[in-house]
């Protein structure tokens, strides 16, 4: 939760009397705003960390609760009435349901309540019982955050103290709620929390594909509690991915594997992980093959038996010549097809909601006329007659229509190593056999560079474009 204080120079949340709260929503997700009684300028805005509504409501609601219970600001209270205020509070933290949302809310909702206690004693005209109460109330909030990655035995022992008995059976039917140290800690939840946190920093393309990674290793791993987990069971695994699967498909879902679990190790899920060194040698089998010269001169064939109007044509051959990826040309709209020092280029950018792998896919690519036969100015006659877009299907039919033309054309398996990705491959080796520099190659491809820099959008444009398209000639010939 972020709070963000206006106007409000020497007064504490905890200790100020509000008014009715104002939520509101902004860029998706959803924030509370809260203004003392008696003045219209001063306010805190918090942010409730989602885009789900419900979710919103109900952290908005256990929010403002936990405030009134902590306002400290009648000196005539007594040690006893504190106490019982500060019971309810640690009670509630400890048998509160949560999900997957409002676990990551909720930690920092009480990291952020704490920071304000600590403002509260530090600032405010508090008496001896008061000050204590301060200092058990963010006792409370810190075993609380324990609580949430599944510990919450320090919790129960504040609720025991504060009441003067043990916790007892009430309290029991709660705890399977949490997530807590009887409970196994199955892959399955871990990479569930894991992309709760991380859903609103991503594309929706990449959470997909994190997703099906996650569902993967699930399924492997199943049932296994990773607070106990060995080495072996990561071997294991491994194992298991590799029957059937290639070794770079492999590697990737390993990957996907260190990553949820470094998170869980650094975030107090985990102790520890046992899942480095187990992706293979960098020469692991690609699960893409490259597509050959003739089969690549077959596919170009075929599209000039198309009609000049025919979307399939063009997004074809936009495959073969640039080895764009196919969400990349999907989202190609009539003004990413431009000149840039005189080259006919497609402009590969995040404008007008358009998505990209990474910073590194935005970039230019030349068309270059005559490769593998093809026709330049039909294609920017067809694209001048276009709308915003070029091509208006939805990224599932257009996938669709695209491989299932591969297949038909030249009569692959059906076992996905040669899809239209087959030709990014076909590319990047065509530009390697001509020996290309490995700069200039990533350019066009959108790969990552450390050993090169282009400002493709600059003053020196027209030279690197100039150069890219000069490499492409070669490759081509």
């Amino acid at each position: 939760m972020t709070i963000n204080h206006h106007s409000l120079t020497g007064t504490n949340l905890l200790q100020t009397a509000l008014a009715k709260p104002y939520h509101y929503r902004r860029s998706g997700r959803y924030y509370l705003r809260l203004r003392p009684q008696g003045t219209a300028k001063g306010f805190y805005t918090l942010s409730l960390r989602t885009t789900d509504k419900a979710t919103a409501m109900t952290i908005s609601k256990d929010i403002l609760k936990t405030l009134a219970a902590f306002h400290l600001d009648n000196p005539e209270a007594t040690w006893d009435e504190l106490r019982e205020r500060l019971a309810d509070i640690a009670e509630e933290c400890l048998t509160m349901a949560h999900g997957d949302d409002s676990l990551v809310a909720y930690e920092m909702i009480y990291d952020e309540l704490r920071l304000s206690l600590r403002e509260a004693s530090a600032k405010g005209p508090m008496t001896i019982d008061q000050q204590r109460a301060a200092s058990k109330a963010e006792d409370i909030l810190e075993a609380a955050q324990e609580r949430l990655k599944g510990r919450p035995g320090k919790l129960i022992g504040i609720v025991e103290e504060l009441r003067g008995v043990p916790c007892g059976t009430p309290v029991a039917p709660y705890l399977s709620l949490s997530v807590n140290a009887s409970k196994a800690l199955t892959f399955e939840h871990l990479s569930g929390l894991y992309m709760a946190e991380q859903k609103d920093n991503v594309q929706a393309s990449t959470m997909r594909d994190v997703k099906s990674s996650c569902a993967a290793i699930s399924a492997v791993l199943g049932g296994l509690d990773l607070k106990e987990h060995t080495r072996a069971d990561m071997v294991g695994l491994k194992a298991k991915l590799l029957e059937d699967r290639k070794g770079s498909t492999v590697n990737k879902l390993l990957t996907r594997l260190s990553t949820v679990m470094d998170w869980a190790v650094h975030n107090g899920y985990l102790d520890k992980s046992f899942d480095k060194g187990l992706k293979l040698s960098k020469d692991a089998d690609s699960s893409r093959e490259a597509l050959s010269q003739d089969q690549v001169q077959a596919l170009m064939d075929h599209t000039k038996t198309l009609q000049a109007d025919a979307w399939q044509r063009w997004a074809l051959s936009l495959g073969v010549i640039t080895g764009s990826r196919i969400e990349e040309l999907r989202q190609l709209t009539k003004a990413d097809v431009k000149q840039v020092g005189g080259v006919w280029v497609i402009d590969i950018n995040r404008n007008d909601g358009k998505t990209a792998k990474t910073k590194h896919s935005l970039r230019v690519v030349p068309l270059t006329d005559g490769a593998y036969g093809f026709d330049l100015k039909a294609f920017l006659e067809f694209v001048e007659k276009s709308d915003t877009r070029l091509f208006t299907l939805g990224a599932g039919q257009f996938s669709g229509v695209l491989n299932g033309a591969l297949r038909d054309v030249l009569k692959l398996k059906t076992d996905r190593t040669q899809t239209f990705h087959s030709l990014r491959h076909s590319l990047a080796g065509a530009l390697k056999a001509a020996e290309v520099p490995v700069g200039t190659a990533e350019a066009i491809l959108g790969h990552s560079s450390g050993s090169i820099s282009y400002d493709l959008y600059g003053a020196g444009s027209a030279v690197e474009v100039g150069r890219m398209a000069e490499a492409l000639k070669v490759a081509f010939q």
